[in-house]
Order: C-alpha cells, then sequence, then structure tokens
C-alpha cells in the first residue's frame, strides 16, 4: 500500500473521535437530516444494503480465504481476513452498546443501537481486504488503482444505504466508516511487520 495509507489511519481515528464528541451537537443534527432528505428513498443507493448484509460478507470472505489457499496457502492472509472482519465486527458491537445512541425514528426499525454503523464499518473492512489481497501482486498500476476505486465506490453506496433506508444517521456511517478504516490499517501494519521477518528469516 501507498505509504499516506498509514498516517490516513491515523486521522480517521481522531475523526471518529470527533464525530463521537460531537454527534449530538446541533451541527451534526443539521448534516444528518441535510443527508436524509438529500437521499432518503433513493431506490439505486438502497441496493447496495444487500452486499452489507452478514451472509452476503461471510460468503465473500470464504470466497477470499478458498482463493488465498489456492494460490499460495497464504494462512496469514487467512488470519488478516478474521482479524480485519471477524474482530471488526465484535469491535462495532461493543461500540454501539459504548455508545447507545438510539436509531432514526421510523416505523419497524430495528432493535440494535445505531453508533457507529454496522454496514459502513464491516462493508469497509471486507470489502477492502478483499481489494488488498486483489491488488497485492498486481503489477499494472492501472488495474490496483482500478480494483481500490470500485473498492471505494462499493464502501461508499453501502454506508450511504443505510440513511436512504433510515437505519442509520449519516453521522454513524461516517463514524462507520473511519472507524473501520483506522482498524484495517492496524491489520495491514500487523500483516506486512509480519511478512517482513517472515522474509528476512527465510533461508
Amino acid at each position: 500500500m501507498k505509504k499516506w495509507f498509514y498516517p490516513l489511519g491515523f486521522v480517521t481515528l481522531l475523526g471518529f473521535a470527533a464525530l463521537y464528541i460531537s454527534f449530538t451537537s446541533e451541527e451534526m443534527v443539521q448534516l444528518d437530516r441535510k443527508m436524509s432528505e438529500l437521499i432518503y428513498g433513493n431506490q439505486f443507493i438502497t441496493l447496495f444494503h444487500y452486499i452489507g448484509e452478514q451472509k452476503f460478507i461471510v460468503i465473500m470472505m470464504l470466497i477470499l480465504f478458498a482463493y488465498l489457499w489456492i494460490r499460495s496457502k497464504n494462512y496469514r492472509g487467512m488470519l488478516f481476513g478474521l482479524f480485519s472482519v471477524g474482530v471488526g465486527n465484535v469491535l462495532n458491537q461493543l461500540m454501539k452498546k459504548w455508545v447507545e445512541r438510539e436509531r432514526p425514528d421510523i416505523p419497524n426499525q430495528l432493535e440494535s443501537f445505531s453508533f457507529p454503523s454496522g454496514h459502513a464499518m464491516v462493508g469497509l473492512l471486507y470489502i477492502f481486504t478483499i481489494a488488498y489481497f486483489l491488488a497485492e501482486h498486481q503489477t499494472n498500476k492501472k488495474v490496483r488503482v482500478s480494483i481500490w476505486i470500485g473498492a471505494l465506490i462499493l464502501t461508499v453506496l453501502i454506508g450511504l444505504s443505510r440513511v436512504a433506508e433510515s437505519r442509520h444517521y449519516a453521522t454513524d456511517v461516517f463514524a462507520g466508516w473511519m472507524a473501520g478504516y483506522t482498524w484495517f490499517i492496524l491489520i495491514v501494519l500487523w500483516y506486512e511487520f509480519r511478512s517482513n521477518i517472515f522474509k528476512k528469516n527465510r533461508p
């Protein structure tokens, strides 16, 4: 990954902290309202919530694990996926219970807490994890860039789908993206550190 991706993880950590402190402020409430008015009920965006559902994520991660095993028996990469997506999902649930923010008040609303959005956070984690390994051995720069652009677009659409459905406030989604990216960078740092040690110790 590009070196500037790493300090961006610290920036998103600060952004998450700022949102946690301020999501009840008048400015953030206005932002949530304007975002909801902008995309509420958008049928195209709403469709993307399906690829942020847990069942779909599990299937995609199993496909990734099969790819990593068949291609290079990359067990450390499989552990990367478990840490990134599996532990990331647990962290998301813990943060929701810690913050205890109620979801938007609509009929038949979900009963779980709202901040940060699980679709935004775990969606980013699984899509970025897949993109990381798809781009890892690509020598063509255009292909690598295309993979990451596609991953970014999907991540944004999954997160926005929760605002379009009024399942989350926009600030929940922004916080999910920020927390997810920070956690993703931590896992990347661990993975690349271990990979470098393995290469140095290889006879």
